[in-house]
């Protein structure tokens, strides 16, 4: 990574862990969604076991999304967003190093508090295990996606709602496919590659195309 980058990530990962979306706030509201559920769902341990990974999938899907509004807006407003489009320099490199640190401000905490919070859930130490290694290779994809929806509703003042509309559809692939690999490890180990490799796909794709779709839309919302 060069000087240039590795500054900047460094400003970028100060910058996340200030704004709304810090570590701190996702973790908070990760045990609020998984200390909700169940009192919905009730006193059934067995049921809770089951339904367990889909529980903390779903509670890291709405966390990711919190801060992920002002991802690139405060950039638009200070004018930093402009001079880095006049600077000449790549802009999906930028996209992805505000990817990397909000990812590491508020998708990483989450990952590192899944193993504690799924203890409220009843699950085994193997269902642990599966969820926290899924939840550690997915949810970077949750967040460049939601990249491209902080791009497109950069311009609105208040996008959060939007955002969310947005992001939650393109995010459902890879729910489906962290919660069915952290269920086969469950029930069946053998079965687990399948479902576990098409998330790393699922990864390494949205590093693709996240970058570029979200680039192509800031450069369309700055003319």
């Amino acid at each position: 990574m060069t000087g240039w980058a590795l500054a900047l990530f460094r400003r970028e990962l100060r910058l996340a862990v200030r704004v709304g979306g810090s570590a701190m706030v996702g973790v908070l509201f990760f045990l609020a969604v998984v200390t909700v559920i169940p009192f919905g769902v009730g006193p059934d341990l067995n049921l809770l076991g089951r339904i367990g990974p889909a529980i903390l999938w779903i509670g890291a899907l709405l966390a990711t999304l919190l801060g992920l509004d002002r991802l690139f807006q405060a950039d638009r407003e200070d004018g930093a967003l402009d001079l880095f489009l006049m600077s000449g320099r790549s802009l999906e490199l930028l996209v992805l190093i505000k990817c990397l640190a909000h990812w590491m401000a508020t998708g990483l905490p989450l990952v590192i508090a899944a193993p504690v919070l799924a203890i409220f859930l009843n699950l085994e130490p193997l269902a642990i295990g599966a969820v926290t290694l899924t939840l550690l290779v997915g949810t970077p994809a949750l967040t460049l996606i939601g990249a491209v929806g902080a791009s497109l509703t950069v311009s609105l003042r208040r996008g959060g709602l939007l955002l969310a509309v947005l992001v939650i559809p393109l995010a459902i692939p890879v729910l489906i496919f962290g919660v069915s690999s952290a269920d086969a490890a469950i029930h069946d180990p053998v079965p687990f590659m399948t479902p576990f490799l098409i998330l790393c796909a699922l990864t390494l794709i949205t590093a693709v195309v996240g970058p570029l779709a979200s680039a192509a839309a800031l450069r369309f919302s700055s003319d």
